[in-house]
């Protein structure tokens, strides 16, 4: 007999808008020193884990070497980062950029989707729409003739309630302000269902849960004297969910 689950295992994990940049070529990266154009006005904030990726073929010889990193800096008028191998670390440098691009680009971002902590519910529907190929000239009989329709396109939506804090490098609270990023690229919801913790990490084998690229759409702000305040956070897919509902 299956076994029924119930909010209590599920969860949202998150990664922020404006958190992926897939366009850097050899010149976005220094010569010497430690200064990575990435480009201005996007999400990243101080300690965000990212992973830099270089194409197939790339030479990083004396360069910032593929890999996990921290954002040490980002500053957003100049689209200037820097990066250090541990939280609060020394930025990483360089004494030459990297080569044998062609015509492929390096990429930074957010390394993966990190747990929201102050998420009371979330809700994810699925929707696919109609369209009709009834055909006219049916002949008549004793009933009413019936439309006909084939499926068209998929869409969804989906809402996410966050207890605010006054702590705002928190996740719920970047949720908020990535309503209003300009740039949304990167904003990622891994909607856990049944998440499985094993020596203290998730084990995605065991967990079921959906991942969707999204773009955030609406907050709305609730304010009672007799509740935590929460705000109420509205998502549309920007690309195709990915569905993990097996437990093996």
């Amino acid at each position: 007999m299956a076994t029924v689950l119930s909010g209590t295992s599920g969860a949202l994990y998150y990664s922020p808008a404006g958190t992926s940049v897939t366009t850097l070529i050899a010149t976005n990266f220094p010569s010497s020193g430690g200064n990575i154009t990435v480009g201005s006005y996007l999400g990243f904030k101080v300690n965000d884990p990212v992973t830099l990726a270089y194409p197939a073929g790339a030479s990083t010889t004396n360069a910032i070497a593929a890999g996990n990193y921290f954002v040490k800096t980002y500053n957003a008028s100049t689209g200037v980062m820097t990066v250090s191998s541990t939280a609060g670390g020394g930025v990483v440098t360089a004494t030459a950029q990297p080569s044998g691009f062609g015509a492929n680009f390096a990429s930074i971002i957010f390394t993966a989707p990190a747990a929201v902590g102050s998420v009371r519910e979330w809700s994810f529907e699925i929707t696919r729409s109609e369209i009709d190929v009834t055909t006219i000239g049916q002949e008549s009989g004793q009933y009413a003739p019936f439309r006909s329709f084939i499926t068209g396109f998929a869409d969804g939506s989906g809402s996410a309630t966050v207890y605010t804090t006054d702590d705002d490098t928190n996740l719920a609270s970047r949720m908020i302000e990535d309503v209003i990023q300009a740039t949304q690229t990167g904003a990622t919801m891994k909607l856990y269902i049944d998440r499985v913790i094993v020596s203290g990490s998730v084990n995605d084998t065991t967990s079921r849960s959906i991942t969707v690229p999204v773009i955030l759409t609406s907050a709305s702000l609730s304010v009672n004297p007799d509740d935590g305040q929460s705000v109420s956070i509205n998502f549309r897919p920007s690309a195709a969910p990915t569905f993990d509902l097996s437990k093996s």
